[in-house]
């Protein structure tokens, strides 16, 4: 398979930094790594809602990408506590995460909700991050691969394989999530992965389902990194805690980047 152009390297701080914390996070990683060529390197941060701004005001596009945590559907509305792709725009972000399993499984979100977010990002020109990923329930009873296929399947429906090939995937088990997780073996990372290529394969055609992006997230840190970063359909790392110290992410990002070139 053709290899990808550039190693996908980031980061959701989820709820736990404030504006401030941000800003000290993300001008600190931009320290760490300004000596590192982003002509490989797609590295992004994906912060707080109140944080987006602020946070744009410490990094350039060329250096962080910024994304948001999940976003609404509609451009306007009534939807009290939700937020609109215009807003998202506003702040200089170009990322949207969707999917994320804690919407999903906590704030239970559905495959139609995640469709409509991921139609509605492209047409904003925000690049969606579809999350996917099994339950430990359907793990034990051997549903993996159907659960992450109709996740697809339903997540994607009615894209073209234009607006597809604008996508980015993250495959994050909920049983490897959160503190507790238990990550996935590079064997089973791997062939998961798998199954995610061979379906956007399907719903796209070949040349595009090749393109798209695929990262592993679940309880990565920088031990394990280096082994699932040398696997065929891995294209990146979507870290969890490991990456909220700038130094802890900029010692991943410089062992693995190599490891990814030479693979």
């Amino acid at each position: 398979m053709e290899k990808q152009k550039k190693l996908y390297l980031g980061t959701n701080t989820k709820m736990y930094k404030t504006i401030a914390q941000t800003q000290k996070f993300l001008t600190r990683l931009r320290e760490e790594t300004e000596d590192i060529s982003r002509e490989k390197l797609e590295l992004f941060v994906i912060p707080s809602y109140t944080a987006l701004y602020h946070a744009r005001q410490c990094v350039q596009p060329h250096e962080i990408r910024l994304g948001a945590q999940n976003m609404g559907w509609e451009d306007t509305g009534q939807f009290s506590g939700e937020i609109s792709p215009l807003m998202i725009r506003e702040t200089g972000a170009d990322l949207v995460m969707i999917g994320h399993s804690e919407r999903r499984h906590v704030l239970l979100e559905t495959d139609e909700m995640e469709r409509k977010k991921v139609a509605c990002a492209l047409r904003h020109n925000l690049t969606p991050l579809l999350c996917v990923g099994e339950t430990e329930e359907e793990k034990r009873l051997g549903l993996s691969d159907e659960r992450l296929r109709t996740q697809l399947k339903a997540g994607l429906y009615g894209l073209a394989p234009e607006e597809a090939a604008k996508l980015w995937i993250a495959y994050e088990p909920v049983w490897a999530i959160g503190v507790g997780g238990t990550p996935a073996s590079k064997e089973y990372a791997e062939e998961k992965h798998g199954v995610i290529r061979r379906c956007v394969e399907e719903l796209f055609g070949k040349e595009t389902g090749r393109k798209i992006p695929l990262l592993y997230g679940g309880s990565v840190h920088g031990e394990n990194a280096p082994e699932l970063i040398q696997r065929e359909n891995i294209d990146g790392l979507f870290i969890g805690r490991a990456a909220w110290q700038a130094e802890s992410f900029a010692s991943i990002i410089r062992t693995v980047l190599p490891l990814w070139i030479r693979r």
